[in-house]
């Protein structure tokens, strides 16, 4: 069974695609836009059992930190850059998306939305930082270093002349259409550079 942002993720890009894949953790979207779209996809990755993971289901990776390693990359190498669930974990998010901008003809973002109803609820009632079931983590231990809503995201774009070409939500592994700041647990969006 694919993951429904895998799913809506690989609907977005086109077959024969050139794509990568910044913290592409065990390379499953890479191997799915391998097998199903023929693409020309690689990613980076930054750790070392999920290189291994990634190389063991026949995918090409790199192990390096999408902080810092994207300046290898000439403008314009890649159809697609995909950050599924990594932006969130970058240390400069406005740096990342200026050079995914520059390497790709369009960026898909995948990014958690931390302002859902969910997450403002158990705020409200028990006064703590939210853990639910599309963010597990407890405020410790957690590999995100911002917490963003759609709308914040929404913003930045806004506020950084990045043109958001589409728009998916989804909750419990289904798709929402409706209040997604509110209801969604998550979003992917298709990036450009404004013109």
């Amino acid at each position: 069974m694919i993951r429904l942002d895998y799913e809506i993720i690989a609907n977005l890009i086109a077959p024969d695609s050139r794509v990568l894949d910044l913290g592409c953790g065990d390379g499953a979207l890479l191997a799915l836009l391998k097998q199903k779209k023929h693409c020309h996809a690689t990613g980076i990755e930054i750790n070392d059992q999920e290189v291994m993971n990634a190389l063991g289901r026949g995918v090409s990776v790199a192990q390096g930190d999408i902080d810092s390693d994207l300046d290898v990359y000439s403008d314009g190498r890649f159809d697609y850059v995909v950050l599924n669930e990594s932006l969130q974990q970058v240390l400069n998010i406005e740096k990342v998306l200026k050079e995914a901008l520059r390497v790709g003809k369009k960026v898909i973002v995948g990014i958690p939305n931390f302002c859902n109803f969910g997450g403002r609820m158990q705020i409200f009632f028990h006064g703590r930082v939210p853990v639910t079931k599309s963010l597990p983590y407890k405020w410790y231990n957690t590999p995100n270093l911002r917490f963003l809503s759609i709308k914040d995201f929404e913003q930045f774009c806004s506020d950084k002349n990045i043109c958001i070409e589409k728009r998916r939500y989804m909750a419990l592994g289904k798709e929402v259409f409706l209040l997604p700041n509110l209801l969604a647990d998550s979003a992917i969006l298709v990036l450009s550079q404004k013109h």
